[in-house]
């Protein structure tokens, strides 16, 4: 393909690559107690399979920069795909070691993909829409997330667990292969003789980060709003479960209504930051939207109707999920030219530390208040620290 592509054409490929890889990262966990009782483990070594996967996710973010620089950003999403099936391919042997090396596999190649697609759909998407347009490419974490749900159960029950892992594998070899073509005209900016380092590579993103105010904000405010966002997708079922003393089908239904609700909450903030509010204002309203929920989640021990739960914790998938693609596009809208994937990495490891540290933060808070109610209500902190930034630098921003 040697015209370029329509930016259309694009946000579809890196959709559809975003889409993969975090199939891939959850296709273990949506089978983990089948996984579990054949490999002879418990279930808790889940917790450890995310942290070996985010690890490896962090360090391929910040190394991510350099390599889309050098190799361009479609051949680096493919090295990505390759290592996420790798990975994937790992976790189908019988092997506790094996699950972990596929662990770190898988995040090493989910870390890349947002780097790369930010470098190329800020070559690719018109100012005015780059909101929507980040938006719609991180509804591919959560479709990710569905398409796993959806379709490795279901397989592991008709041809076993090992290979529906398999069935995973091929599709990211294929869509590494489908992507080929897109080389010769996205990958053209490329500089073959930039040298890649290993400390530069770990070091620069967060050098460029921080040496701009603007980006070091947006890092910390993604810190701040991943733990929100993660402690509410691992703790909502349980809170559900044990505080409201809800059935587990229930809760699970809950919590998928506060995903889908964060699907269309991406979209909409996308839109309403482009059209309306502007990126670093829409960032706000979420803030203060996340302290509101934050407050009335424990008070739903109160409400005398499914529906006033369900409607709260919509509002609350909204505010926790619906702010990465205005985020990112904020990134790469601050970002020196040329250096989005760069800057992406850096804020992206930030993210990262947010969703490693955040699920242990909240769990003790609910053991220290005796409430996973209570502990939503420490979600406020993060939240106001959010808010308080966006309104002090707010005059930088605009500037």
């Amino acid at each position: 393909m040697s015209s370029t592509p329509s930016a259309n054409f694009v946000l579809a490929a890196t959709l559809t690559v975003q889409s993969l890889t975090a199939m891939s990262l959850m296709t273990l966990p949506v089978v983990a107690p089948t996984v579990a009782e054949s490999v002879g483990i418990s279930t808790a070594y889940l917790g450890l399979y995310i942290a070996f996967a985010y690890a490896g996710a962090m360090t391929a973010s910040l190394l991510s920069g350099g390599a889309v620089r050098r190799y361009g950003a479609i051949r680096a999403s493919q090295a990505g795909l390759v290592l996420c099936a790798l990975g994937v391919a790992a976790c189908a042997v019988e092997s506790i070691y094996m699950t972990a090396l596929g662990a770190v596999l898988i995040g090493l190649g989910y870390g890349p993909i947002t780097p790369s697609s930010s470098h190329l759909l800020a070559k690719t998407t018109p100012a005015h829409r780059m909101s929507f347009v980040f938006s719609v490419k991180q509804t591919g974490v959560p479709l990710g997330g569905v398409l796993a749900g959806a379709v490795v159960p279901g397989l592991s029950e008709a041809i076993g667990w090992q290979a529906a892992f398999l069935c995973v594998t091929g599709a990211s070899l294929l869509c590494a292969a489908l992507i080929q073509p897109l080389c010769a005209s996205l990958d053209a900016d490329k500089d073959p003789s930039r040298r890649l380092s290993f400390g530069a590579g770990l070091i620069g993103p967060f050098r460029l980060v921080f040496s701009q105010r603007n980006l070091a904000v947006l890092g910390i405010i993604s810190f701040l709003f991943s733990m929100s966002q993660v402690s509410l997708t691992t703790y909502l079922v349980t809170f559900l479960h044990e505080d409201l003393s809800m059935g587990l089908v229930f809760a699970g239904f809950t919590l998928a209504v506060a995903q889908a609700a964060g699907v269309a909450g991406r979209l909409l903030c996308g839109y309403g930051a482009d059209r309306y509010l502007g990126s670093i204002n829409m960032l706000a309203l979420l803030a203060l939207l996340t302290i509101a929920c934050a407050v009335a989640t424990p008070l739903l021990r109160y409400a005398d109707s499914s529906f006033i739960i369900l409607a709260l914790l919509a509002v609350f998938g909204v505010c926790a999920l619906g702010w990465n693609g205005v985020y990112l596009a904020e990134v790469a809208r601050q970002a020196p030219p040329g250096q989005a994937s760069v800057a992406t990495g850096g804020t992206l490891a930030m993210t990262f530390m947010g969703v490693v540290i955040g699920p242990p933060l909240f769990g003790a808070a609910a053991s220290l208040l005796g409430s996973y109610g209570l502990a939503f209500t420490s979600l406020v902190i993060p939240a106001s620290v959010s808010l308080w930034l966006l309104w002090r630098n707010r005059r930088t921003f605009r500037a």
